[in-house]
């Protein structure tokens, strides 16, 4: 449920359908694989995942345990179906795209269980430099226009994301500072200590209550950086993409204003999710001012 709320959140218009049901898909996958990452696979199974994703190789399957088996096969399957459905309807093959896409965020995903399991805290600015992309923003947003456009019935060429490349990357920063803002203090007490918050501490020797506030100035300077990027597309100020990627950081800040509303939702989280999907919008009743007779 919370998946579908961040595509509702992300692209809400009707005509969607289709992309919200792909991004609910790509969202679920996100997670299951994270959490393989971060609990069932050691550093050694995780190595072959991670290398499996990246040859997008159904073969090295053999090579690792039955969880990770179900969740290779979870994710081969359905980025396959999803490149299967764009080439008949646009002739265009994003399988490679996708492939490519995922297996930078296994190879970050691996780089943070290899910090972990040393218990390594990298400066801020290394951390940061691999976190934006572990946050998995640039998967999202990758399926997402592929998936719009085909709603859209919109054609395009594999290079044409390129132009969005720095909308992307502060759409994801600011994902990624209010995830680390939101998860840090669970995940330090189970032993995953490398987040934007531990870091910061480590490399200034300061508390947290000075962390958070250092990482939320850093969450201002990325929506600066995130509207220059946007002001700067040439020429596709109407491209209903963009929209998409700002919105991406802005559920972010909506899903993890109070905690962490994904991994651990609370009441407040789980009354917001059931009040954007389930509750009807109660239609206003309409107010006719009684004239006064002369």
């Amino acid at each position: 449920m919370e998946c579908f709320f961040w595509s509702v959140g992300m692209v809400f218009e009707p005509q969607y359908y289709s992309c919200r049901l792909g991004l609910t898909k790509v969202g679920a996958l996100i997670t299951t694989i994270d959490d393989i990452y971060d609990v069932y696979g050691s550093i050694d199974e995780l190595k072959i995942f991670t290398d499996a994703v990246k040859r997008w190789d159904i073969n090295a399957m053999k090579h690792m345990s039955e969880v990770l088996q179900v969740g290779f096969l979870a994710l081969y399957n359905t980025i396959n179906d999803m490149g299967y459905d764009t080439l008949v309807a646009q002739g265009t093959n994003i399988i490679p795209i996708l492939a490519k896409v995922w297996g930078e965020l296994t190879e970050a995903f691996f780089v943070e269980a290899k910090w972990n399991h040393i218990n390594y805290k990298p400066a801020l600015e290394d951390y940061l430099d691999n976190a934006w992309r572990s946050v998995s923003g640039v998967v999202i947003l990758t399926h997402g226009y592929f998936l719009m456009n085909q709603d859209a019935k919109k054609d395009v060429t594999n290079s044409s994301m390129g132009k969005f490349d720095n909308l992307i990357k502060w759409s994801s920063m600011i994902f990624r500072l209010y995830n680390d803002l939101a998860t840090s203090s669970d995940e330090m007490d189970r032993g995953k200590s490398v987040n934007a918050i531990s870091c910061y501490m480590q490399e200034h020797d300061v508390c947290e209550q000075v962390a958070r506030k250092y990482i939320k100035s850093l969450i201002d300077k990325a929506w600066k950086k995130m509207i220059e990027a946007r002001v700067a597309c040439p020429d596709d100020s109407k491209d209903p993409f963009i929209d998409m990627a700002i919105n991406l950081a802005r559920i972010s800040h909506c899903t993890y204003q109070y905690g962490d509303g994904h991994g651990a939702p609370d009441a407040r989280s789980k009354d917001r999710v059931l009040s954007v999907i389930f509750e009807p919008i109660r239609e206003q009743e309409h107010y006719e001012p009684k004239l006064q007779q002369q």
